[in-house]
């Protein structure tokens, strides 16, 4: 009988880091050829930003936002309409003992920087910094 292969919990997190690239560049090529026969995917461009596994790689969240933010809601839906199709696809090009189950789900890290950076840029804010700032020059320290 074939002994099982152990890992560290970083060669474990490493895996989980790379087997969750992997899927992400698989979706992202099936979206860019247009491999998926949906209106909405094949008229939208999707990127596929991000894509988390989950420990046991049983299970993938891949955070999509199509180019100009048009449609969100539309295009995650049509995703999620066609998730038995990409899931085989994945498992095809994967070649991992499970397919992982996908779940598509809005990105919202592009606004949460823009709310940040908006936060940044406020008047009282930017006071506040600037202060700091001439306050370690005249200390000097930087």
């Amino acid at each position: 009988m074939a002994k099982r292969q152990e890992f560290t919990s970083e060669q474990q997190s490493v895996r989980v880091l790379k087997v969750g690239e992997r899927v992400r560049h698989i979706l992202s090529e099936l979206l860019a050829r247009q491999e998926v026969h949906d209106e909405v995917v094949s008229a939208s461009n999707i990127a596929v930003t991000e894509v988390r596994m989950s420990p046991d790689l049983r299970n993938a969240s891949a955070y999509v936002k199509p180019l100009l933010g048009a449609d969100e809601d539309d295009v995650v839906k049509a995703l999620r309409q066609n998730t038995a199709f990409l899931q085989r696809e994945v498992a095809k090009r994967l070649g991992l003992k499970f397919a992982p189950k996908l779940k598509f789900r809005k990105d919202e890290s592009f606004d949460e920087a823009d709310r940040i950076e908006a936060l940044l840029r406020d008047p009282k804010v930017a006071r506040d910094l600037s202060d700091d700032l001439g306050d370690d020059v005249e200390d000097g320290t930087e």
